[in-house]
């Protein structure tokens, strides 16, 4: 039962009794509902700014999650970065230096993918540029990997064809010299022997008995077998093809005929101390295109990294030549 309510009127000095109507019920009982709602509102309010929901939680341990396995992939593509450059330089300087052949220019290389709407599907996204930039990434390391298995392609064909060539190469030592000390002179300015001058000496001498066998570095035919009273002496030059030649000098005597087919290996003369000698020593040379070059530089088909070392270390010192 409701209470009733009186109130006081100054003309009668009585309590009147108020009469409530339904308007006034309505009104009392609306304002409690609207004063709850804009309660509940603002509670909510404050729990969403101050409190993640469960969804806004999962949602920021998936943002967590991914962005955990992006640095990861962006570490791993930084890694390949490096292992591609330095198969792009062993591939450049050096399989296709063996084979002569011209480096694959960088224009090629890194050249950028086409289609400037190549990535357009991409757009329109919170995280767009992140996502397109990483495609880009993967896009220029996949091009880079498909020239480079080409690049591969080609060597191996080469090496097929050139196998001829590897083995015409001089690419061992013209004498035995397992201890390399018969390694006298160096190519480079040498004094002298006679006239105590200095003079380039445009090959290498090892000393070594008279008689000590002199054999051929390279596949190849015997072009010349030459006696001269002074200069090289007794000297044979072969013709390896591919730009190469190679001379013995100061020969005793000669195992080859001009015009014979000689294998790398081959016995082809004996060392002596004919022409221009001062002590019986083989005088070596290897010619490239024309040109007189270090025969130090060919010696990497029966010498350890170690030996080459000591063989570069004796054949450097500026001494006097045998020739």
């Amino acid at each position: 039962m409701s209470k009733v309510k009186y109130r006081y009127n100054p003309e009668t000095l009585n309590y009147d009794e108020v009469e409530i109507t339904l308007k006034d019920r309505v009104l009392k009982l609306l304002s409690f509902v609207g004063a709850g709602l804009v309660f509940a509102v603002a509670i909510v309010v404050v729990y969403n700014v101050l409190f993640d929901s469960p969804k806004e939680r999962r949602q920021q341990r998936e943002i967590e999650m991914l962005t955990s396995q992006y640095n990861k992939l962006k570490d791993r593509m930084n890694h390949l970065d490096l292992v591609l450059t330095d198969i792009q330089k062993r591939d450049d300087n050096i399989y296709r230096t063996i084979f002569e052949a011209e480096p694959i220019p960088d224009n090629i290389r890194k050249a950028g993918i086409g289609g400037s709407n190549r990535y357009k599907n991409l757009d329109g996204f919170e995280y767009s540029d992140l996502v397109v930039e990483t495609n880009k990434r993967l896009d220029k390391i996949a091009k880079q990997v498909y020239i480079q298995s080409k690049s591969f392609d080609e060597v191996i064909e080469m090496a097929k064809k050139k196998e001829k060539m590897l083995a015409s190469i001089p690419a061992v030592m013209p004498v035995a010299n397992k201890d390399l000390k018969r390694t006298a002179s160096g190519f480079g300015y040498r004094i002298d022997p006679i006239y105590k001058t200095q003079k380039m000496h445009t090959g290498m001498d090892f000393t070594a008995d008279t008689g000590t066998d002199v054999y051929a570095t390279g596949n190849g035919v015997v072009e010349s077998v030459e006696v001269k009273k002074w200069g090289y002496g007794k000297h044979v030059v072969i013709d390896h093809g591919y730009g190469y030649k190679t001379m013995y000098a100061h020969l005793i005597k000669f195992n080859v005929k001009k015009g014979q087919k000689v294998k790398r290996g081959d016995l082809i003369g004996f060392v002596g101390s004919t022409g221009k000698s001062t002590a019986p020593h083989l005088h070596y040379e290897v010619i490239k295109d024309g040109n007189k070059v270090n025969p130090a530089n060919y010696y990497y088909n029966d010498l350890t990294p170690a030996q080459f070392e000591q063989m570069l270390k004796l054949s450097s010192n500026a001494n006097q030549s045998f020739d």
